[in-house]
């Protein structure tokens, strides 16, 4: 049996990190297994769902690395959802209610000083035809629950029934269904809930694990009795814990916060945040890994921890930094050339360079210092300009190496007297116009000795 999975967002704005945990975990899932993952957009809520939204979500899955078989969207499958209705309501298994938020507020209030589940009483099932005659002759529509198989003869006697699921993340898990509410599968304007058309869809697409975040653990029961009462062996579950911020607060589409369009746009680096957003909050260090074939090898669900994972956006900086320190010069040529980069001494700048880098686009600030000379000089002091004037005097015949610099700045030491700080800082500022950055050694040869003599104070 293939293994096939699905990514469900709703494209009602830009995916965040947490949203990109989920996807991730489905793809390395299927890839581990072999299997493929479905793109599903849950797009029935037609008045916040965009296409602009879904465009962004897939244009930000490709960026991340994850590959679907197949994209498709809710909004085009109406058909699949009312024939599983109509199946439902002729098996009995679909009722009509007709209370109002207020009246169904107020009961459960009343159920609660009593101390009793605040779940819903099934009042609906015992409508006479007259008086739902009278209900709808005042206008009113029903919304439509799924009759949990919570009881055996009565089901205003509801007894204690057990869902029983291996959780591929959480192992045994355990749902009792009386202690639910049947669940409103269709709303009063014949609209459809979350429930109805995944579970639909699932057993449509033939989706054999669900592997989602656990706030959906509590649904899990009563969809296993959907897709059974539909006629379908439930697949496999899964449910990983949630990411929130370091000061534990949940994160949202509607905010924006850690979008990953945002993060791509500041360039950060694809594997630095499929990195931290697969490895925290589980028993695997956090490290930077270099591409998805790594990371789906030390990718392994159970290992997740059970409660949420926090975490601080400063990782994914610190992550990105890692990888671009390690990249070699063919894995950035394409994007150097992009930045103008290229060249001879394209491959020997990028080495020099790359272990001082934020971002791989921080190369082209480097680039044009070492082109064109210093754009944000520091001021040297009068007497620190009479010592560099006098330094560029020592400098050393080419060729150049990697060498040079220590030849030189050991012939300014012993004219001068000078060492440490106050040698090399006014050498560094003068070179370059900063007080730190990649190691001169490395960017004299690529200055030369005309290149640099012509940034001589």
């Amino acid at each position: 049996m293939t293994t096939i999975v699905r990514f469900a967002p709703s494209p009602t704005g830009m995916i965040h990190i947490g949203n990109a945990r989920t996807a991730l975990f489905n793809w390395l899932f299927a890839m581990k297994t072999g299997g493929q993952l479905i793109q599903r957009f849950d797009d029935t809520d037609v008045a916040r769902s965009k296409q602009e939204y879904a465009d962004a979500i897939l244009t930000d899955l490709e960026w991340l690395g994850i590959k679907p078989s197949a994209i498709d969207y809710q909004s085009k499958r109406f058909a699949i959802y009312d024939a599983a209705v109509a199946k439902l309501k002729s098996a009995g298994l679909l009722y009509p209610c007709y209370e109002t938020a207020d009246e169904l507020e107020r009961r459960r209030k009343i159920r609660l000083s009593r101390r009793l589940p605040p779940v819903y009483g099934r009042e609906a099932l015992k409508l006479t035809a007259d008086e739902i005659s009278a209900l709808e002759a005042e206008g009113r529509k029903p919304h439509w629950r799924f009759l949990l198989p919570n009881f055996a003869d009565d089901p205003f006697a509801p007894s204690r029934t057990e869902v029983h699921w291996d959780d591929v993340v959480r192992g045994p898990q355990t749902v009792d269904l009386a202690s639910m509410s049947d669940p409103v599968l269709v709303r009063e304007d014949g609209t459809y809930l979350y429930t109805l058309p995944s579970v639909a869809d699932d057993i449509e697409m033939g989706i054999t694990h669900i592997i989602r975040g656990d706030d959906h653990v509590t649904n899990t029961g009563a969809q296993i009795a959907l897709f059974r009462a539909l006629g379908a062996e439930p697949p496999a579950f899964g449910h990983h814990n949630l990411l929130t911020t370091a000061s534990g607060e949940g994160l949202s589409k509607r905010t924006g916060a850690l979008s990953i369009t945002g993060l791509r746009e500041s360039g950060i680096e694809p594997m630095a945040v499929a990195s931290l957003a697969v490895l925290i909050g589980t028993s695997e260090s956090v490290q930077p890994v270099a591409t998805m074939e790594e990371l789906a090898a030390r990718f392994d669900p159970a290992a997740t921890s059970k409660s949420a994972a926090k975490f601080d956006p400063a990782e994914v900086g610190t992550l990105n930094r890692a990888l671009i320190h390690q990249m070699s010069f063919a894995e950035v040529q394409a994007r150097l050339a992009e930045l103008g980069i290229e060249g001879p001494q394209a491959e020997e700048f990028w080495l020099a360079v790359r272990g001082n880098l934020e971002t791989v686009a921080d190369a082209a600030t480097w680039w044009r210092i070492v082109r064109e000379g210093p754009d944000t000089a520091e001021s040297l002091s009068e007497e620190d300009r009479g010592f560099v004037a006098e330094a560029f005097d020592l400098l050393p015949p080419e060729p150049w190496d990697r060498g040079t610099w220590r030849i030189w700045t050991d012939a300014v030491k012993a004219q001068s007297g000078r060492k440490g700080k106050t040698l090399f800082m006014p050498l560094r500022l003068a070179l370059t116009g900063r007080p730190s950055g990649p190691e001169l050694a490395d960017l004299l040869p690529l200055l030369g000795r005309a290149g640099t003599l012509g940034r001589r104070p």
